[in-house]
């Protein structure tokens, strides 16, 4: 995983000196974000602030730089780096990077024994030409049914995640790797919902594409959901529906949600917990299985008279850039 230096953070300071608005000493969370020459905006203000010598967490200013308003100083207040203002023909600055880490889960095996008697297989069935064929297809699609319920709500063992023969590897699904973008209504500055104050409505679906478009390089293009939150997401348009007298069809559907922040595809899976809708980058997703282990029936030895065999195939989800999507939970489910 890569990421770009960060350009905000955040006051540490509860007392300022002489007053919160010409104190030209502020202790901040991480100093190490800024460098001297640095254009500071604090909060929403119009004013920005100039860094001039930096000790540790502690950022000397030039406040109300370039005759720009003033403003008061909080702690906690966001501070926003403009950018760098360096001095002409001046010797080039210390480098700064960030380390590169690598992101890993783990695969999972999916497996489901096929068994048909020999009778069955001679004798003609209804809704099926050949018994065998049918069992491997039913077999087949409880297993994709269930990897699309992995791939959401699948979690790996906090301990012995490489599995043997004797532990079992799993997988961890989108859920549980969404970290750093998880809101609930009326939380930690997030807003409150509709209706009785969690109920799913533009505002949240808009702070949430907001909240991860901020901060990171990414864009959502993928709601999924489950039928509750499909509904609520549905009766957004509702109210503003209109119909001719000649019309027959009514519509009630959302199928693509278009905000300031990114075109979303809207995708109902009944797998999403009832209270979550999951917004994801869908470029940074793929669910691929180890080389040469996709799904595929195996035939086992004879043992007798009847035909065996196994549906098997291991897969893992591939999430890059966590930071790049975000899931609301708590929504209400009634």
């Amino acid at each position: 995983m890569d990421t770009l230096l960060p350009n905000t953070d955040a006051v540490n300071q509860t007392t300022f000196t002489p007053n919160a608005q010409d104190a030209t000493s502020v202790t901040v969370n991480n100093g190490s974000r800024f460098q001297v020459g640095d254009l500071v905006r604090p909060g929403n203000a119009s004013e920005i602030m100039q860094v001039t010598a930096i000790a540790t967490n502690t950022l000397t200013v030039v406040r109300r730089y370039g005759g720009t308003p003033a403003s008061n100083l909080s702690n906690g207040l966001k501070l926003t780096i403009v950018g760098n203002a360096a001095l002409e023909g001046a010797d080039a600055p210390a480098s700064r990077f960030t380390t590169r880490y690598r992101k890993q889960n783990f695969t999972q095996i999916f497996a489901a024994s096929v068994e048909v008697s020999g009778s069955m297989r001679a004798a003609r069935v209804f809704g099926a030409s050949d018994e065998l064929d049918f069992q491997k297809q039913e077999r087949m699609r409880e297993l994709l049914r269930d990897l699309e319920n992995t791939v959401i709500n699948g979690t790996a063992p906090s301990t012995g995640q490489q599995g043997s023969a004797s532990v079992r590897r799993s997988m961890n699904g989108i859920v549980r790797q969404v970290s750093t973008n998880q809101f609930v209504p009326g939380q930690n500055g997030f807003p409150s919902g509709g209706g009785a104050g969690t109920d799913l409505n533009d505002v949240v679906l808009n702070a949430a594409l907001r909240s991860v478009w901020e901060q990171s390089a990414g864009r959502i293009d993928t709601i999924v959901c489950g039928g509750m939150q499909k509904r609520r997401i549905n009766q957004l348009i509702s109210s503003s529906r209109a119909y001719a007298p000649e019309d027959t069809k009514v519509r009630d559907l959302v199928s693509v949600y278009e905000s300031d922040f990114g075109v979303c595809k809207v995708i109902v899976s009944r797998w999403v917990p009832a209270d979550t809708v999951l917004f994801l980058d869908s470029s940074r997703i793929e669910v691929m299985p180890l080389r040469g282990r996709s799904f595929a029936y195996q035939p086992l030895g004879a043992a007798g008279d009847r035909s065996a065999g196994l549906v098997v195939g291991e897969y893992t989800l591939e999430f890059r850039n966590e930071n790049a999507h975000g899931l609301v939970r708590g929504l209400s489910t009634t």
